[in-house]
């Protein structure tokens, strides 16, 4: 398969079922859920949209990280969590709810936020980077056609055909699985050659960078003395990005693989943890 319909088809086509799949588990009433848990959302929100790409910038310095991967970082840092955040809380034994809601509102969101943090990462951490903005308007148009719109055709489906769409929901998640693993495992032999260079230059970061989020998540939300259920989904919702979105943005909007390692790698570093989180979850939560 060659790279431009990689990066210009089947990705985007890729990240649309996964977004779809998420869309089939959504309902109006999780947008409600911002007046019933007004105070867990709102710190789930800054956590995601703000802490997580203060935390990015932090370790792009702390780690040297250098021009495309330094971009990538902050890529990965501007995408919201995904579906998969949503199933890990649910076997971690958390707030499914809220995590569905927070990852509802943070994907809404980024669609604004993702070329605006993108545009510094690149002017910030490429010479000449000026050059190779992403168009912002385009930007927005594009994450909601390959997000935001799948999503809304789930919710349909769901407010239209519920059964439908829980029979389907199954079959969508493996299919999601699949793609996800196809788009890391191609994103990964785009650049193979590169790979043990990228993975001691960049893995250290993306593994920083998901035990702190993850980490800080669940304090900050004890701290304002949310319920472990609550405390573990946003630490989880802060922890888990949407891995196929910053591969998406970085290999179709702005056409460099290089940008997608951390994506990449991040992903298989987050299934680690997560593995992790589910067994101290199931250990310490209670029913």
């Amino acid at each position: 398969m060659e790279s431009s319909i990689l990066t210009k088809v089947f990705l985007p086509l890729a990240l649309g079922v996964i977004m779809l799949g998420m869309g089939l588990s959504i309902s109006l009433n999780d947008f409600k859920r911002v007046f019933i848990y007004p105070k867990a959302v709102t710190i789930g929100l800054i956590n995601q949209l703000i802490l997580l790409p203060l935390i990015a910038f932090g370790l792009v310095s702390i780690f040297g990280l250098k021009t495309e991967l330094a971009v990538g970082l902050m890529i990965l840092a501007a995408c919201p969590g995904g579906a998969t955040s949503n199933l890990i809380s649910h076997l971690a034994k958390g707030d499914t709810a809220l995590s569905i809601t927070l990852t509802a509102f943070s994907s809404l969101i980024a669609v604004i936020t993702i070329p605006f943090i993108v545009n510094f990462s690149i002017v910030r951490f490429i010479p000449g980077g000026e050059a190779q903005q992403l168009n912002v308007f385009g930007t927005i148009i594009s994450v909601l056609l390959i997000t935001v719109i799948p999503v809304a055709i789930g919710m349909f489906i769901n407010s239209r055909a519920p059964k439908f769409s829980a029979r389907m929901e199954r079959t969508v998640k493996i299919v999601s699985a699949v793609f996800l693993a196809l788009i890391i495992i191609a994103a990964v032999l785009k650049e193979w050659e590169s790979m043990p260079m990228f993975f001691r230059q960049a893995g250290p970061a993306a593994l920083a960078l998901n035990l702190i989020t993850l980490t800080l998540g669940f304090y900050i939300a004890r701290l304002f003395k949310l319920s472990p259920k609550q405390s573990g989904t946003i630490s989880i919702e802060s922890g888990i990005q949407n891995g196929t979105l910053g591969i998406t943005v970085a290999a179709t909007l702005l056409n460099n693989s290089a940008m997608t390692i951390p994506s990449a790698i991040y992903s298989l570093i987050m299934f680690a943890t997560a593995a992790f989180v589910i067994y101290i979850g199931n250990r310490t939560i209670k029913d």
